[in-house]
């Protein structure tokens, strides 16, 4: 039996934190900079032999595009990835069928927990050194329909579709009201590491942190970070779940294991923003999340 923890209460502004940086002497910096063009080579040769054969099992280039997956910060590429169409108000009924993301053809429930419908699914891509998009995990964004219309059908109830689609509020009433809602990933890129992972989140994350918390959250992201346990392996089909609980509590479910929790609406706030806020990580995921969450609004069930 899985032990469920209580979680961590964050009552008061975190201390500032500040983390040294070596300054490289001249030479060191000559050798980074050669050492940088030749990883880079190197990974474009890698890139392209996974790209022509996507069984390919050496561990050699597998190995080198997760340094680089954890390393290196992704560009920002504004087509945005390609997610499912909008497939309209899903039932909470057990008989709904599961919705498949287009690109990667992941499976996702409708359902999750019995009342938490799914509002929407896309793409999490990384591009390694600027020369090829990888795609990292498909996820889908799951809202609690009774919540949904507890905290946001007031406000919103007397709109049109269109009038709701037009409403940059109803989004962010979304992230900010204490609405239990989940955001599950399905990794995608077989060969994906947990510290891959785990600097992945303290990147995205600690900005998000850093933007709306404004003094410096480093030990809050570091507890947040310690979810992630390097003894976890996780290949292709591997699930983590992300669920804001009733309270602000930002839960975190690894291999349908809890890895822990942690009680912070800042927190909460900053993972959501990652797929539905101002600069998602897929731009018509959040489109259609829009549209589902206006359905959702008006449906009477």
């Amino acid at each position: 039996m899985v032990a469920i923890r209580k979680p961590e209460r964050l009552n008061q502004p975190l201390p500032p934190n500040s983390t040294p940086t070596n300054v490289p002497s001249h030479r060191s910096s000559f050798a980074t900079t050669a050492l940088t063009c030749s990883v880079a080579f190197a990974a474009g040769a890698g890139i392209a032999a996974i790209s022509q054969n996507p069984n390919n099992n050496n561990p050699f280039l597998h190995n080198a595009l997760n340094f680089l997956l954890s390393n290196f910060s992704p560009n920002n590429n504004n087509n945005g990835p390609t997610s499912s169409p909008i497939w309209g108000s899903l039932s909470l009924s057990g008989n709904s069928p599961p919705v498949i993301e287009s690109k990667t053809g992941v499976s996702f429930p409708s359902v999750l927990k019995d009342s938490q419908r799914l509002l929407g699914v896309g793409l999490r891509k990384r591009r390694v050194m600027g020369l090829k998009n990888i795609d990292v995990y498909a996820f889908g964004v799951y809202a609690d329909d009774s919540h949904i219309k507890k905290f946001l059908s007031e406000k919103y109830r007397s709109m049109s579709i269109s009038e709701l689609k037009e409403n940059k509020e109803m989004v962010e009433d979304l992230i900010e009201s204490d609405i239990c809602m989940t955001v599950r990933l399905q990794i995608v890129y077989g060969r994906l590491s947990i510290r891959s992972v785990r600097n992945a989140f303290e990147e995205s994350v600690g900005k998000r942190l850093q933007r709306f918390g404004g003094a410096d959250n480093k030990e809050l992201l570091q507890r947040f970070a310690s979810h992630f346990k390097y003894e976890y392996k996780i290949p292709r089909g591997f699930v983590i779940e992300l669920s804001r609980d009733q309270g602000h509590i930002l839960r975190t479910t690894i291999d349908g294991k809890d890895a822990g929790s942690i009680e912070s609406k800042l927190l909460c706030r900053s993972i959501l923003d990652l797929y539905i806020g101002d600069d998602p990580f897929d731009r018509k995921a959040k489109e259609n999340i829009e549209l589902n969450l206006a359905n959702s609004l008006l449906d009477k069930q």
